[in-house]
C-alpha cells in the first residue's frame, strides 16, 4: 500500500458556536496526539482572543495517528476552521487542502444559515461531506428535525449522518473509522519535481515568514531551494515539518501531507497566499489552482494615538496581512487624526479582530474611524468614481447620483418571529424577496439589504428579537442608487474629517443628533460657547452647544444701578465674541476614541 493511501485530508466545518473546537479537542485526545496533562479546552485555538470570545478565528493544522479497525495507522490532517461569516475565506482556504470536511450540526438547533453556505463552499470544491450531529447529550436534542433539515436543506441522506458528543466523547470512535473510510485518500498528478499550495503563513520574528502548505506533488526537504511561483523569488528551506499540534520537524514532507515550509525569507510579501511553492530545480509547468482573491466589503481609517508610532504600526500591519490575507490596508492622512491607513476588512466582527490583535499582539495603540463601505459615486461629467471615505465625496452638485453595495442575506429563525424580522429588514431599509419554510417550526427570509445597514446593530437585533435561534449568512449582490448624502460634524464652524459619514438622507438627522449630542458631552467647556453641528452640504440637520466657562464679573458689585452690571456683562460679551473668532476648539484624544468606538446606532 502506498503512502498517499494512508493519508486523510479533511477540514471540521460548521455555524459558529456548534462545537468544532470542543469536537477538535476530542479527536486530538482521542488519537492521543496530546498527553492528559497537557489537554485544556479548544487546544487549536492559540489567541487568548479565541478563547475569551469562544469562537475560533484561525483554521489550525494538526496531525493525528490512527490505529483503524484494519489494523493500518493512518495519518489524519485536520484543519479547523472558523464558523462566522466574516471568516468565510479563511475557510475556503482551509477547505483547498481537504479532500474531505466533517459539518457538524447541532442537535439542539439543527442546521443554520452558515451551516448552508460553509456545506456549499465544500461542495464547490468537490470535497466528501460527512454529517456530525453533536451535542446529543442534551436534553434538548432534536434528532428529527436535524434529520429532516439535512434531507430538506441540504441533501445529504440521514443514514450518513454520525451521532457524537463532544463534550462527553460519545461516538468519536465511530467517527474516526468513518474519516478513514468515506474520505478519499488524495492523489498524484504524476508532476516529477515537487510543488504545494500555500494556505496560510504567520511571521516569526526570529525565523521569518513561516508557510503552511499542503503538498501536491514530490518531496520537500531541508536545504532544498525552492521557488515562489507568483514572483520567481528562489530560496533555501531552513525547515520542514508537521503541526502535532505544536510545530515539529521532519525529515521530508512528501505528496499528500500538510505541514510547513520555513523559506529563508524575512518579507512578509514575498510569500502570496494561494501561491505555490515549487522545486527550484525542477519547477513545475503551470502554478496550482489557488483561491479566488477577496475583496474587503467595509473599510475604516486606522491611527495610531501617538504619530510617533506610525512606522511600528505600519510594519505590525504587513506581519498580521500575512497571517491574515482578507485583511488590506493603505496609507492615508487626516487633518485631525494624522498619518495612519486606510483599511479594508470582510464584515465588523473581522475589522474588531484586526483590531484587538494590534493591540494585543503588536502593543498598539490606535483609534478606528466610523466604518464606510465602497460607494460607487456617479458624476455630472460621465465619470464614475469608487468612494470608500466620507471625506473623498466630491461636491454634492457635482454628483448625479451615488450607489451603495447590496447584499444578499439569507436569514433562518423559528417561525413564530417571522413579523419582527421582516420588520427588523425593512427598518434598514431591506426587501424580502422570498420565504421559504424549511419544516414546521423554521422559515427561510431571503432579503436584500444595503450593507451598510448591516455593519454595526442587525446581527445583535436579530439575535435579540429571535431569543438567540436567529442566524444570518450573507453574500453581495451588486449595487443599487439611493438618496445618500455626506454627513459632515463641525466644531466651531471648522468640519472634523474624522466624523464624517455617508448616510441616507431619512438618516441624516438622527445619526448627525447622535454624534453631536456625544461630543457635547466628551469636548470640555472652553472660555468660549462652542456649537456641535450636523451638516449636510450648507444644510444644519442638528445642533448641540458646548457652555462656556464664565468669570463672575457681577462678583464686585455690591448694589448699585442695574445700568452697571449690564455694562460689565456686555464688556464680557465682546470679550467673549473676539476669543472666539480667533481661539481654537481643542478636541481631547479620548473624544475621537469615545465617539470612533461607539457602535450606538439607536437612532436606525
Amino acid at each position: 500500500m502506498s503512502k498517499l493511501e494512508l493519508i486523510r485530508n479533511f477540514s471540521i466545518i460548521a455555524h459558529i458556536d456548534h462545537g468544532k473546537s470542543t469536537l477538535a479537542d476530542r479527536l486530538l485526545e482521542h488519537t492521543k496526539t496530546i498527553a492528559k496533562r497537557d489537554l485544556q479546552e479548544q487546544v487549536l485555538d492559540a489567541m487568548d482572543l479565541e478563547r475569551e470570545r469562544g469562537i475560533t478565528i484561525k483554521s489550525h493544522p494538526v496531525r493525528m495517528a490512527h490505529t483503524a479497525q484494519d489494523g493500518k495507522e493512518y495519518n489524519l490532517n485536520l484543519i479547523d476552521t472558523p464558523g462566522h461569516v466574516d471568516f468565510t475565506y479563511e475557510v475556503s482556504r482551509a477547505l483547498s487542502a481537504c479532500e474531505g470536511a466533517l459539518l457538524i450540526i447541532d442537535a439542539t438547533q439543527g442546521v443554520q444559515a452558515q451551516t448552508v453556505a460553509n456545506v456549499s463552499l465544500a461542495f464547490r470544491q468537490n470535497l466528501t461531506v460527512i454529517p456530525v450531529i453533536n451535542k446529543i447529550d442534551l436534553p434538548a436534542t432534536n434528532l428529527e428535525l436535524c434529520y429532516e433539515q439535512m434531507e430538506e436543506i441540504l441533501a445529504l441522506p440521514r443514514e450518513d449522518a454520525i451521532l457524537v458528543s463532544a463534550k462527553e466523547g460519545i461516538g468519536i470512535p465511530e467517527l474516526l473509522e468513518a474519516i478513514v473510510t468515506r474520505i478519499p485518500p488524495p492523489t498524484n498528478d504524476g508532476y516529477e519535481g515537487a510543488s504545494s499550495l500555500i494556505f496560510d503563513s504567520s511571521y516569526d520574528p526570529y525565523r521569518g515568514v513561516i508557510t503552511y502548505v499542503r503538498v501536491y506533488n514530490g518531496e520537500f526537504r531541508r536545504g532544498v531551494r525552492a521557488r515562489i511561483f507568483s514572483n520567481g523569488i528562489e530560496s533555501e528551506i531552513k525547515e520542514v515539518g508537521v503541526f502535532k499540534p505544536n510545530m515539529t520537524a521532519v525529515d521530508s514532507l512528501s505528496a499528500g501531507e500538510v505541514g510547513y515550509l520555513i523559506p529563508n525569507l524575512k518579507s512578509p510579501s514575498d510569500t502570496p497566499m494561494g501561491d505555490t511553492v515549487t522545486d527550484a530545480r525542477i519547477p513545475c509547468p503551470a502554478p496550482l489552482p489557488g483561491f479566488r482573491k477577496v475583496t474587503p466589503m467595509v473599510f475604516s481609517g486606522i491611527y495610531p494615538i501617538d504619530s510617533a508610532d506610525y512606522e511600528q504600526l505600519k510594519l505590525s500591519m504587513a506581519k498580521l496581512q500575512l497571517n491574515d490575507a482578507a485583511f488590506q490596508y493603505q496609507a492615508e492622512t487626516s487633518a485631525a487624526l494624522g498619518f495612519g491607513f486606510r483599511c479594508g476588512f470582510l464584515g465588523l466582527l473581522h475589522m474588531e479582530i484586526i483590531q484587538e490583535r494590534l493591540r494585543r499582539e503588536y502593543d498598539m495603540d490606535i483609534i478606528a474611524t466610523y466604518p464606510s463601505v465602497i460607494y460607487h459615486v456617479y458624476m455630472r461629467d460621465g465619470n464614475m468614481i469608487h468612494v470608500d471615505n466620507p471625506v473623498h465625496m466630491p461636491d454634492p452638485t457635482l454628483i448625479d447620483r451615488i450607489e451603495e453595495p447590496l447584499i444578499k442575506a439569507k436569514i433562518m429563525i423559528p417561525t413564530g418571529y417571522i413579523g419582527d424580522v421582516m420588520a427588523l429588514v425593512m427598518s434598514k431599509r431591506g426587501l424580502c424577496t422570498s420565504t421559504e419554510a424549511v419544516d414546521g417550526a423554521h422559515v427561510i427570509i431571503e432579503a436584500e439589504l444595503p450593507m451598510h445597514e448591516i455593519l454595526i446593530d442587525f446581527h445583535d437585533k436579530l439575535k435579540s428579537l429571535t431569543r438567540g435561534y436567529g442566524s444570518f449568512d450573507y453574500e453581495p449582490s451588486g449595487y443599487r442608487a439611493d438618496k445618500l448624502v455626506k454627513l459632515d460634524i463641525l466644531v466651531n464652524g471648522e468640519p472634523v474629517d474624522a466624523f464624517s459619514s455617508i448616510v441616507h438622507v431619512d438618516h441624516a438627522h438622527s445619526r448627525g443628533s447622535i454624534l453631536c449630542s456625544k461630543l457635547k458631552d466628551l469636548i470640555p467647556a472652553q472660555m468660549f460657547q462652542i456649537a456641535i453641528q450636523g451638516a449636510v452640504g450648507g444644510k444644519i440637520v442638528s445642533r448641540e452647544t458646548v457652555r462656556q466657562l464664565r468669570k463672575n464679573v457681577l462678583a464686585k458689585c455690591y448694589g448699585g444701578d442695574i445700568t452697571r452690571k449690564r455694562k460689565l456683562l456686555d464688556k464680557q460679551k465682546e470679550g467673549k465674541k473676539r476669543m472666539k473668532e480667533v481661539g481654537n476648539v481643542y478636541i481631547p484624544q479620548e473624544a475621537f476614541v469615545e465617539v470612533l468606538k461607539s457602535t450606538d446606532n439607536k437612532a436606525k
